[in-house]
């Protein structure tokens, strides 16, 4: 699978300085040295990157939020886009019940006299924006068929958005249809949260062909950024024995970092803040800072 869904561009762990005296990480590689991310003298163009899979409960939502705090911490401006109709990212952030909300994404995808900066939300965390859902996305799936360019529309709003930002991250659905499509065809890379658990595996061919498709007939230039192992408990045999077989699946593109199953995650969720706020001190919050180095490092070498 590796040779075949390789993605172009992805950094070579041969490219990061290790040290091979320097103990193994919990996915059997020696654990390397990342640089500081640098500070940026100026913001945007942004990358997009939808945070995909079409399992539910894998970590997609934690990790958009967590993800794009950490980059923000570092410096980074960062929206992150709530592309579920569940909402849970709008939730996970404190922005309370999300069917409240006057305008959300559905409204920029669907009218044409609203724009992006009608829809933006602060965050609360310097440096992170959200643009909300509800469960009126829903229904946009079904709007957007008879579209002409139906696959595009997401890419078209966000455009504007684009040099205001360093990063666009995609908080997509848990399904394949033309939703995921959309943030698929919007964006630059994709980042799959893999569940080290074994029916976590079983669906990851389906997605994988969902990307193969888009690259093939949407957008050519989308890449896999890479796959980050997540539900994470070094004390149970199968996670361990999951994620040795994602590594052998994946090779380089599985991310160093890991991220353990913790009750700080919904602790942090209940509060509305991202892990590094409600606890910056926890294994949580480091493995997201962990997370956001290494993604740096990938992308500087992606340009």
């Amino acid at each position: 699978m590796t040779s075949t869904h390789a993605a172009e561009g992805v950094l070579s762990s041969a490219t990061i300085e290790t040290d091979p005296r320097r103990a193994l990480g919990p996915t059997q590689r020696p654990v390397p040295t990342l640089p500081d991310p640098e500070p940026l003298a100026e913001h945007g163009p942004a990358r997009i990157v939808s945070i995909c899979n079409q399992k539910g409960g894998v970590g997609k939502t934690t990790t958009t939020i967590n993800l794009g705090a950490a980059l923000a911490e570092y410096g980074r401006k960062v929206l992150l886009v709530d592309f579920d109709p569940q909402g849970a990212l709008s939730v996970g952030l404190g922005k309370g019940d999300p069917r409240q909300l006057d305008v959300t994404i559905h409204n920029l995808l669907l009218e044409r006299d609203t724009e992006w900066e009608d829809v933006v939300i602060d965050t609360g965390v310097d440096g992170l924006d959200l643009l909300p859902s509800n469960i009126d996305l829903s229904g946009a799936e079904v709007q957007l068929v008879h579209e002409v360019g139906r696959e595009y529309i997401l890419a078209g709003v966000l455009k504007p958005a684009v040099p205001h930002y360093d990063y666009i991250l995609i908080d997509c659905q848990p399904s394949l249809g033309l939703l995921t499509v959309n943030a698929l065809a919007a964006s630059e890379g994709v980042l799959i949260p893999l569940e080290c658990e074994y029916f976590a595996m079983r669906g990851v061919a389906l997605l994988m062909e969902t990307i193969e498709k888009v690259q093939g007939r949407i957008n050519p230039g989308l890449e896999i950024d890479g796959v980050l192992g997540t539900m994470y408990d070094s004390r149970t045999l199968h996670t361990r024995e999951v994620l040795s077989r994602i590594v052998e699946a994946f090779g380089d593109q599985v991310f160093h970092t890991v991220i353990n199953r913790t009750v700080r995650f919904p602790d942090a969720t209940v509060a509305g803040e991202p892990i590094t706020y409600f606890d910056p001190n926890s294994m949580g919050a480091n493995a997201y800072r962990g997370l956001a180095r290494e993604v740096l490092e990938r992308w500087r070498h992606v340009g």
